[in-house]
Parts: structure tokens; sequence; C-alpha cells
């Protein structure tokens, strides 16, 4: 069984249309809603004030800022894509970790096979920075 933890702080789920709009931001920070409609792939286009509506949506997930510029708001995202990323997966490893790291790591590198060759050495460069940084970081506290 799995344990289920609270969703006080878990990241909000999104959807489609929510993931698309910050897509368009991460690529032009800055857009207003008509902006952000035109800049949707038309097989997603939905109506304006839905666009509006998810735009307000993600506002109250705490994804976006906004300023107001005349009688509309132009947006930014909060995060980048990567650190949003990061989150929804951690999110959902929290939710669905029991204590044991195997079948994460396990299921990553199932993930992970499945990737081009160029994909798994970028992996293992990335995880080679981050022993780097791990280093250096202990070192510097040891200096401490």
């Amino acid at each position: 069984m799995f344990k289920r933890k609270t969703q006080v702080n878990a990241l909000p789920q999104l959807g489609e249309l929510e993931l698309s709009v910050m897509d368009a931001l991460w690529l032009a920070p800055g857009q207003g809603a008509k902006d952000i409609h035109a800049a949707l792939p038309r097989q997603q286009r939905s109506s304006l004030s839905t666009v509006q509506s998810t735009l307000e949506r993600l506002f109250r997930k705490g994804l976006l800022t906004r300023t107001k510029q005349g009688h509309a708001y132009l947006y930014h995202p909060k995060l980048e894509r990567s650190e949003l990323m990061g989150r929804l997966i951690g999110g959902v490893i929290k939710q669905l970790h029991n204590g044991s790291l195997e079948p994460i790591l396990s299921s990553f590198v199932d993930f992970a096979d499945r990737m081009d060759d160029n994909t798994l050495d970028q992996l293992e460069q990335l995880i080679h920075q981050r022993r780097l940084q791990r280093l250096e970081q202990q070192e510097e506290s040891d200096h401490d």
C-alpha cells in the first residue's frame, strides 16, 4: 500500500491548458491574455475568456505574477520550467514514497532506459556535476 501524504504543501495539479499557458509564458514572459491566447497551439486554443480564467487560476495557485498595464494584466512565471518540473516530480515522489527509494530509482532508470544515448550521457554528466557540487559544499562547510 502507498502512504498517503497530506496535500497541504503539495503543488496543485496542472491541466493541459494551464501547462500550455505556462509554456507560452516561459517562451515569452510579460504577455497579456490576448497574446497568450494567440500563441496557444490551434488544437488547444480556447476562448479568450477561458484563457483569462486559466491565467487567474495560475495566479491564485502562486505560479504567476502579474502587473497591471492599462486595463489588462501582463503575466510572468514565478518559477522556471525546471523548478516547476522538479517540484511536480518531488510532489509525486512524496505522495507515492513508502520509505524505500528503490522503487523510485528503479522507475526512473526504467524511464531513462527509453531515452537516446545523448540524453543518457547528459544525465550522467548532470549526476557527476551534482556530486562535485556536493563535495564542494561539504568542503566549504568543513572550513567554516
